[in-house]
């Protein structure tokens, strides 16, 4: 029998820039898959902003099929409109995720932080460079990306994962919904 391998995807999510980093662990080794950052145009509105990064993470989620998910909280900095447009990111990314039926998991920036780097108080750039000596990547990631492959490898490091790791997710397999539309009379 072969080692039981887990997907995982992590999602730093941003109005301006949402970034997202795919790791493969098998066995106890986690492995980098993909990385990158979905960048809507900066002049368009919110909402245009946010069907840009839903559609770039649906394809995200198509393409690399993670069979779990961990998203960053929000952060509640001192700024309501910054926190607000923060959370408004972070619905359209759980949107994606609860329409595929993925299993989320959420978590800190400090916890995040401390399992990459051993202190919650990590800088970007501290982030960055371990997630470049983790993984055994060439070049620092982006800042976004890296935040979101750190959150991807905090899971992966974690236990046993309650028994999420197994073999090849069936390919079309979709949680069926149903629609029901009345129209008031």
């Amino acid at each position: 029998m072969g080692e039981q391998t887990l997907r995982i995807l992590g999602i730093d999510p941003g109005s301006l820039v949402t970034g997202f980093g795919v790791v493969e662990r098998v066995g106890s080794a986690v492995h980098h898959v993909a990385h990158g950052t979905l960048r809507p145009p900066r002049t368009e509105g919110l909402a245009s902003r946010l069907a840009f990064i839903h559609r770039g993470l649906s394809e995200v989620v198509a393409s690399y099929e993670p069979e779990l998910v961990v998203v960053e909280k929000a952060f509640v900095g001192s700024n309501p409109r910054t926190a607000l447009a923060l959370g408004q990111a972070r619905g359209a990314a759980l949107a994606v995720l609860g329409a595929a039926g993925l299993t989320i998991d959420e978590l800190t920036p400090q916890e995040i932080k401390r399992a990459v780097a051993g202190t919650g108080g990590a800088d970007k750039s501290q982030v960055q460079k371990m997630v470049k000596r983790l993984l055994g990547l060439d070049t620092e990631p982006a800042e976004d990306a890296a935040d979101a492959l750190a959150a991807a490898i905090c899971r992966g490091h974690v236990g046993r994962l309650a028994g999420l790791a197994r073999g090849p997710r069936p390919r079309g397999r979709r949680p069926r919904s149903e629609y029901v539309v009345r129209r008031a009379r």
